[in-house]
């Protein structure tokens, strides 16, 4: 999967999280390895004119930098379990769900990546008919 400029969505992501070079390009990439790591099949990809976005079967989840936080937006989050607590953003729709991670604060890792590990088991389970 190429974009026009000929660069592989990883490439951008790469680049991305290079062009960041603080606290947010570490963030990234740290959910990104996490990501990965969770899901060795995962797909990534690049889509909205520079959103890095992971997928498996359909998206799982986006990583959306901004000013203050770096935003990962599970496509079809309201239909997870969070035990952990770590959805803390986009709370009021019925679809998606986001952990917004903040300069300084510690990713629970296991947590995260057993959330990941949910969304590819959803995103891969054979929808029953009613």
């Amino acid at each position: 999967m190429k974009t026009k400029a000929g660069e592989s969505p990883s490439q951008l992501i790469d680049a991305r999280i290079k062009e960041l070079s603080d606290w947010r390009g570490e963030t990234l990439a740290r959910i990104r390895a996490l990501i990965r790591e969770a899901d060795p099949d995962v797909v990534e990809t690049w889509k909205w004119r520079g959103v890095p976005v992971w997928e498996h079967a359909s998206i799982l989840c986006t990583g959306e930098t901004y000013k203050t936080v770096v935003k990962t937006t599970f496509a079809k989050g309201a239909s997870l379990d969070d035990p952990w607590g770590l959805f803390n953003s986009s709370l009021e729709g019925n679809t998606r769900r986001a952990i917004d991670f903040r300069e300084g604060e510690t990713i629970d890792e296991s947590a995260f990546m057993a959330l990941i590990r949910a969304a590819v088991a959803l995103n891969t389970t054979p929808k029953r008919r009613s």
